[in-house]
Order: C-alpha cells, then sequence, then structure tokens
C-alpha cells in the first residue's frame, strides 16, 4: 500500500503541513513514519515533527528537495570515488607577497587603514573550545595570559583602533556568526562586558542553523534512534556563513550605508589583524573581487593550497592536458585545494612529484588561512543568483568496502573559502601572501593531540598561540629598532616552543607597522626574561632597558613619553602547570603553565595631560613589589 500523506497528518493540521509531508513521500522519506499511530494519537509529537522539518526546509537555500537531490549527487559521487576536481589542472595564481615593514607593505597598510572606514567584519565563531580541553565558546578563551585579553576583545578593540585611525564617520559594522551551540554564550559575553567598548549598535549576532543527517546513500533522512518524531541534524559547515549574510538582509543595507569591503576571519588567530590592513590595502588597490590571506606553505603540509584551475579541453599537450579555458562557463577558478586533494591532483594532471617546494623552500602554492577580503558590489550580486549556496561536499564514513553502509549519520557540509568556485572566470580573485609568524597562529589542537603532531609542524594549540603572540610582537619592535633577547626554548604539555619576551600592547597603540616604528626611538632594549605591557595609544619610547617587568596603562586622552629609563626586577614568570591539574583553571592548563608576578614596575596615567618620565643613565626604576598574584587568583 503507498502512503498517503493525510495517513501521517495530525487531526488539526495546515496546508503547509500536508505539502510538507507530500513532499518528503515524493522524494523517497517515507521511513520517516514508520510506527507512527493513525490520526489523531500523538497528534502533538507529530506537530512537533513537521515544525523541525518546517525549520530545516526554510533553512535550506531551495529548501528540502534541493538538499535530498544535492545529496544524492554528492552520495553518488563519493561511492564511486570521484575527485571533485576530475578534469582541471592546477597551476600557481597570481597574488600578492609581502614582507612585514618594507616600502610596499607599508604602502598596502596605509590604504587599508584607509579603506576600512568603508569595511565591515564577519567573525565566523559557531564553535565550542571542547576540541581545545576548554568547555566554554572558543572567543572567550585569553588570546594570551599576560594580560588575560579574550580573542573577542581583541578582535574587537583592533576594529575599533581601526574605526579611529581610518576617520571612519561611522561606526564600522561588525557581525558574528553564531550556533545553537554558542550563541546565548556569545550574547552573554558582549552584554558583561559592555561589549568591550563597541557600540551595541554596531554588533550583530545571526545564528547558523542545522541541516538534516543523512543515513544513507540514497540520501535518506536519519531519524533519531531515540525519538521517531525527530530528524537527526549537525552543523553545515562555516559555509554557511554567506547564506545567513544574504538572508538576513544585511548585505543590502551595508551596501546602502557606504559599505564596500566585507573582512571574514575565524575565530582563534590572535595574529591576523597583524595583517588585515595590508591585506585590505591589496583588495582595494588591486580592486579584487576575492583577496584570500595565505602563508608560505610546506609542501604536503596539512593546510589547504590556493591554486588556479583550468578546465581541459581534452587534449594532451607534452604529457599534460591543455588549459586553455572556455571563458564564460565558470572553467577556470582560483580557490583553495585542501591538501589532501592537492597532491593527487598535481600527480594526475602530469606532475609526477606532485606537491613538492621550491628553490624558496616551500611549495608554490600557498597556504589558505581562511581569511578573505570580499568587495561587497560583486558579493552581493553572486548571491543573488545563488540565494547564498556554496558548493558543497559530503564525507560519510563506510562500513564496508564497497561503500554501500555508513558507520553512522553524515550531512552536506560547506566551506567559507569555497565561495570563489561559483564564479565567473571574468572575476578578479587573487592572495595576499605574508609570514605565518605575523599573520597565523591558530588554537584548533587540545594538549594531547598537539604534542603528538611530528616534530617541526605546526602544533596549533593553546600554548604555541599564546608564545606566537610574544614572537610576533618582539620581533615587529626589533623591526623598529629594539634590542631583543634571544628566546629561549621551554616544554609545556609536551610542546617544545621559543619562549620570546612577553610583548603586549593595545591594538590602539600599535596597529601598523608605522605606528610601532613612529613610537620607538633610540637605544631600547628588552631581555628575553622581560614582560611588557602597553594600554594606550599615545606612549613613545627612546632609550628604554627593561630586564624585568613592566606595565603602561595611559588614559585615551594622555600623551606619555618614556626617556633614557632602566627598569630592572625580578619580572614574571612562567610556572608550569600540568594539563590535568583540576586545581588549576582550564584556560591555564591546556597551555601548561600559569604567570606567576613576582614584581614589576607599573606607570599609570589615568588623567588627560602630558607626560614625560625620564632618569639619568644611572637611575633605575626599580620593581613596586607587592602581594604575589597568579594571572588567574
Amino acid at each position: 500500500m503507498v502512503l498517503q500523506a493525510q495517513w501521517v497528518l495530525p487531526r488539526d493540521c495546515d496546508a503547509a503541513m500536508e505539502t510538507l509531508a507530500q513532499t518528503l513521500l515524493d522524494h523517497g522519506q517515507e521511513h520517516l513514519f514508520e510506527g507512527w499511530p493513525e490520526p489523531g494519537i500523538g497528534d502533538d509529537d507529530k506537530a512537533r515533527f513537521f515544525n523541525q522539518v518546517k525549520k530545516l526546509d526554510a533553512n535550506y537555500p531551495g529548501g528540502l528537495v534541493a538538499y535530498i537531490d544535492n545529496a544524492r549527487k554528492l552520495l553518488a559521487d563519493s561511492k564511486a570515488g570521484r575527485n571533485p576536481f576530475d578534469g582541471y589542472v592546477p597551476s600557481v595564481p597570481s597574488g600578492e607577497r609581502l614582507y612585514y615593514g618594507d616600502e610596499r607593505f607599508v604602502r598596502f597598510e596605509e590604504a587599508g587603514v584607509k579603506a576600512a572606514s568603508n569595511a565591515a567584519f564577519v567573525l565566523v565563531a559557531g564553535g565550542l573550545g571542547e576540541r581545545l580541553g576548554y568547555t566554554g565558546i572558543k572567543v572567550a578563551l585569553p588570546s594570551e595570559t599576560t594580560t588575560g585579553t579574550c580573542f573577542l576583545e581583541l578582535y574587537i578593540k583592533n576594529i575599533l583602533a581601526l574605526q579611529e585611525f581610518s576617520s571612519a564617520t561611522r561606526p564600522i559594522p561588525f557581525v558574528i556568526m553564531t550556533s545553537d551551540d554558542t550563541h546565548a554564550m556569545t550574547e552573554k559575553l558582549l552584554k558583561e562586558n559592555n561589549f568591550f567598548g563597541m557600540d551595541p549598535s554596531q554588533v550583530t549576532l545571526l545564528k547558523q542553523e542545522k541541516v538534516a543527517c543523512l543515513a544513507d546513500n540514497f540520501a535518506r533522512l536519519a531519524r533519531n534512534p531515540s525519538d521517531k518524531y525527530s530528524i537527526q541534524t549537525k552543523p553545515h559547515g562555516h559555509g554557511d556563513v554567506h547564506a545567513v549574510l544574504y538572508s538576513s538582509g544585511i548585505l543590502s543595507r551595508w551596501k546602502l550605508s557606504g559599505v564596500k569591503w566585507l573582512i571574514f576571519f575565524q575565530d582563534t588567530n590572535g595574529l591576523l589583524f597583524k595583517a588585515i590592513p595590508a591585506s585590505l590595502g591589496v583588495s582595494v588597490t588591486n580592486d579584487l573581487d576575492v583577496n584570500s590571506l595565505a602563508v608560505p606553505r610546506k609542501a604536503k603540509e596539512p593546510i589547504g593550497g590556493i591554486a588556479r584551475l583550468t578546465h581541459t579541453n581534452g587534449l594532451k599537450i607534452a604529457g599534460l592536458q591543455s588549459v586553455r579555458a572556455d571563458r564564460g562557463t565558470g572553467s577556470e577558478m582560483v580557490i583553495n585545494v585542501e591538501y589532501n586533494q592537492l597532491d593527487p591532483l598535481l600527480r594526475n594532471t602530469g606532475y609526477e612529484d606532485g606537491d613538492v617546494n621550491d628553490e624558496t623552500g616551500y611549495s608554490p602554492y600557498p597556504g589558505n588561512i581562511n581569511q578573505l577580503v570580499l568587495k561587497l558590489d560583486s558579493y552581493l550580486e553572486e548571491l543573488t543568483k545563488t540565494n547564498g549556496a556554496i558548493v558543497e561536499f559530503v564525507n560519510p564514513k563506510y562500513k564496508d568496502a564497497g561503500r554501500e553502509e555508513f558507520k553512522s549519520s553524515t550531512r552536506l557540509e560547506c566551506m567559507m573559502q569555497d565561495y570563489p568556485r561559483t564564479l565567473s572566470p571574468s572575476a578578479k580573485v587573487g592572495f595576499t601572501v605574508m609570514d605565518t609568524w605575523l599573520a597565523y597562529a591558530p588554537v584548533k589542537n587540545n594538549p594531547e593531540d598537539a604534542a603528538k603532531v611530528p616534530e617541526g609542524n605546526p602544533r596549533h594549540s593553546a600554548t604555541t598561540g599564546e608564545m606566537a603572540i610574544y614572537k610576533a610582537n618582539s620581533l615587529i619592535l626589533k623591526k623598529a629598532g629594539v634590542k631583543i633577547g634571544s628566546p629561549t626554548i621551554e616544554t609545556f604539555n609536551g610542546q617544545e616552543v621559543e619562549v620570546w619576551p612577553r610583548v603586549v600592547w593595545s591594538p590602539s597603540w600599535g596597529l601598523t607597522s608605522s605606528d610601532v616604528k613612529r613610537k620607538i626611538s633610540g637605544s631600547c632594549e628588552i631581555t628575553q626574561r622581560s614582560t611588557l605591557v602597553i594600554r594606550g595609544a599615545n606612549v613613545s619610547f627612546k632609550d628604554l632597558y627593561l630586564d624585568g617587568a613592566l606595565v603602561i596603562d595611559a588614559s585615551k586622552h594622555s600623551e606619555v613619553e618614556i626617556h633614557s629609563i632602566r627598569v630592572v626586577n625580578d619580572g614574571w614568570e612562567f610556572q608550569k602547570v600540568g594539563s590535568k591539574d583540576v586545581s588549576v583553571p582550564e584556560q591555564y592548563r591546556i597551555r601548561g603553565f600559569i604567570t606567576k608576578q613576582l614584581d614589576h614596575k607599573e606607570l599609570e596615567f589615568d588623567l588627560p595631560g602630558s607626560y614625560l618620565i625620564a632618569c639619568d643613565d644611572t637611575d633605575e626604576l626599580s620593581g613596586r613589589r607587592g602581594e604575589e598574584a597568579n594571572a588567574f587568583a
């Protein structure tokens, strides 16, 4: 007997519910109704089921029919082992290679700061920190423990600094894409901290919804095993940010308000704003529709490579397929290719050695770090065509070699960086490569997994992420003329790391390379064991010697000149803790250390005015010794 829609509906139902029921039946989803009682029994549960279906249908571009159809195609390709890039030949695309502090870098950086007045920022922050060994949201984690500044505060302070230094005539919009797991906690973090100084009206939280899980190769939706009136769901991936932005209507409103550029970034990279101004400047100067921020990448390193892919016409030339592009048909694109796809793709198109390093010691295909600069006009035009949908993939785990059964349900996924795959060949797509030490130190792995990473490969843990911030700030000061003590090598949570001077400043003090260079003069030296914290925009140094800890707090309207002083004290030091030591808060034990504040000198300027702090060469500013305290106390 063929199941009819009226047999599965609640007694009191509307036309929309009846349509949904018939849609599911027409698309091979009869199994969802197995075991349902006759009409009039369990109607509340049936209504709950259809409310969920209605939501799943509304939240996917094209609805559930499109989702099921797309799933069947992708599952068939997966079962057959087809490479999504079959028929394409990779080559190295055009892009910019910038080196911190040189003339070109400064020029692009200045252009980027100016353009920030017409920019908007989008943070993809849908994940919890469970993978890191942290039970909260990732953006609440300290980016570094010297000041305890969390990632979200760091990002907001950088946007506010760009807002001020770009002379923006309106607040720079900031969108945070959350999920069911993170939305309430993100909202709470912002409200409890008064939005970290940002006007609440310029912050928008947009929640990403989940998609239905798939039970088999026929794209039958997976029913919840503990609830026959519920469909299993999972996150769709951070590529949802495009659909979420489009459906919200915010892009059109931004365009009307004068926004020209969008900067997309992810949630736990404490370095990225050191590279964003210059990369935005590249987009503006070269009028790029898409600009991916990238870093040098070792061949076969587990990070996606940016490549130009050109579709072939089936001819062979010198062992390679012809790379003649059929313009206007989407036959050429510049996109991220995942590392596990790039090497076999190269080998299959005539490059016998696959992904190998060139004379620079790096792969010619730069590493994608998922920070994008998009031109709003062309972005909105493209999303209007696609309703925000981008290319998806599916990654089922099979029980058998024949790829017939799944170990567990799967779902369609999408990635933010795959947006360029739908663009016309006429779109201007490029990339900007900067040194890893300046641009990329994500926090993605827990201590145990990070310790297992082979020596020489990035560990991407809370430990290495924090140490990278100190290294970057130390190198920036070094390039500005400061003598910096050489790093020592220490091991925390089984991870061997370089420990540089613990130098941290507020974004308003050192937003760009020119800002830092302008505020440093004379003969300045910071020893390896030292800690320097600078809070305030208008603090300059001349002939500073620091061997210990110095904290400077200056209000927005105070100007402070530090001349010819020596600060020598016992300073602050790292004290090792175990990753399993539950007496230590988890945000510290996942790093393997806490900061022991032994001794420091603090200079505070909370009133408007100009201040000169100077000593003769024989004087020393000794530390102010108070109660010893751990950073988390």
